[in-house]
Protein backbone atom coordinates (compact mmCIF):
# COMPACT_ATOMS: atom_id res chain seq x y z
CA UNK A 1 0.00 0.00 0.00
CA UNK A 2 2.96 2.30 -0.25
CA UNK A 3 1.94 3.37 -3.78
CA UNK A 4 -1.09 5.17 -2.30
CA UNK A 5 1.17 7.35 -0.16
CA UNK A 6 3.61 8.23 -2.92
CA UNK A 7 3.57 11.86 -4.08
CA UNK A 8 3.12 10.86 -7.73
CA UNK A 9 -0.13 9.05 -6.93
CA UNK A 10 -1.44 11.90 -4.81
CA UNK A 11 -0.64 14.52 -7.44
CA UNK A 12 -2.09 12.30 -10.16
CA UNK A 13 -5.34 11.92 -8.24
CA UNK A 14 -5.48 15.68 -7.60
CA UNK A 15 -4.82 16.33 -11.27
CA UNK A 16 -7.60 13.97 -12.38
CA UNK A 17 -10.08 15.46 -9.89
CA UNK A 18 -9.20 19.00 -11.06
CA UNK A 19 -9.75 18.01 -14.68
CA UNK A 20 -13.07 16.34 -13.85
CA UNK A 21 -14.25 19.35 -11.82
CA UNK A 22 -13.32 21.88 -14.47
CA UNK A 23 -14.93 19.76 -17.18
CA UNK A 24 -18.16 19.58 -15.20
CA UNK A 25 -18.11 23.33 -14.56
CA UNK A 26 -17.46 24.20 -18.21
CA UNK A 27 -20.20 21.81 -19.37
CA UNK A 28 -22.78 23.35 -17.02
CA UNK A 29 -21.71 26.85 -18.07
CA UNK A 30 -22.02 25.91 -21.74
CA UNK A 31 -25.51 24.47 -21.24
CA UNK A 32 -26.61 27.65 -19.45
CA UNK A 33 -25.28 29.84 -22.27
CA UNK A 34 -26.99 27.71 -24.92
CA UNK A 35 -30.34 28.01 -23.13
CA UNK A 36 -29.95 31.78 -22.84
CA UNK A 37 -29.04 32.03 -26.51
CA UNK A 38 -32.09 29.99 -27.50
CA UNK A 39 -34.36 32.22 -25.41
CA UNK A 40 -32.91 35.35 -27.08
CA UNK A 41 -33.37 33.78 -30.51
CA UNK A 42 -37.01 33.00 -29.72
CA UNK A 43 -37.62 36.61 -28.73
CA UNK A 44 -35.99 37.89 -31.89
CA UNK A 45 -37.96 35.44 -34.02
CA UNK A 46 -41.25 36.57 -32.49
CA UNK A 47 -40.36 40.21 -33.03
CA UNK A 48 -39.43 39.60 -36.66
CA UNK A 49 -42.63 37.65 -37.27
CA UNK A 50 -44.63 40.54 -35.81
CA UNK A 51 -42.85 43.02 -38.04
CA UNK A 52 -43.48 40.84 -41.10
CA UNK A 53 -47.17 40.85 -40.22
CA UNK A 54 -47.18 44.64 -39.91
CA UNK A 55 -45.42 45.01 -43.27
CA UNK A 56 -47.87 42.65 -45.00
CA UNK A 57 -50.83 44.53 -43.52
CA UNK A 58 -49.40 47.82 -44.73
CA UNK A 59 -48.90 46.37 -48.18
CA UNK A 60 -52.49 45.07 -48.23
CA UNK A 61 -53.78 48.52 -47.21
CA UNK A 62 -51.72 50.18 -49.94
CA UNK A 63 -53.05 47.73 -52.51
CA UNK A 64 -56.59 48.21 -51.23
CA UNK A 65 -57.11 44.57 -50.29
CA UNK A 66 -57.50 45.03 -46.54
CA UNK A 67 -60.58 46.02 -44.59
CA UNK A 68 -60.78 47.63 -41.19
CA UNK A 69 -61.65 44.24 -39.64
CA UNK A 70 -58.34 42.80 -40.87
CA UNK A 71 -56.24 45.37 -39.00
CA UNK A 72 -53.82 43.66 -36.61
CA UNK A 73 -54.87 40.16 -37.62
CA UNK A 74 -51.73 39.19 -39.55
CA UNK A 75 -49.42 40.70 -36.98
CA UNK A 76 -51.11 38.75 -34.19
CA UNK A 77 -51.10 35.60 -36.31
CA UNK A 78 -47.40 35.78 -37.14
CA UNK A 79 -46.33 36.92 -33.68
CA UNK A 80 -48.31 34.16 -31.99
CA UNK A 81 -47.04 31.48 -34.34
CA UNK A 82 -43.55 31.15 -32.80
CA UNK A 83 -41.41 28.07 -33.06
CA UNK A 84 -40.23 26.36 -36.20
CA UNK A 85 -41.82 27.14 -39.51
CA UNK A 86 -44.07 24.26 -40.55
CA UNK A 87 -43.71 25.01 -44.27
CA UNK A 88 -47.39 25.84 -44.84
CA UNK A 89 -46.76 29.52 -45.54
Amino acid sequence: MSFIRSPVTIFGALNLSAIAGSTYYLRSHLIYNLEESEARSDEIEGTLRGHIGLIEESLDRLEGKATEADRGKKMAEYYGKRGRDDGKT
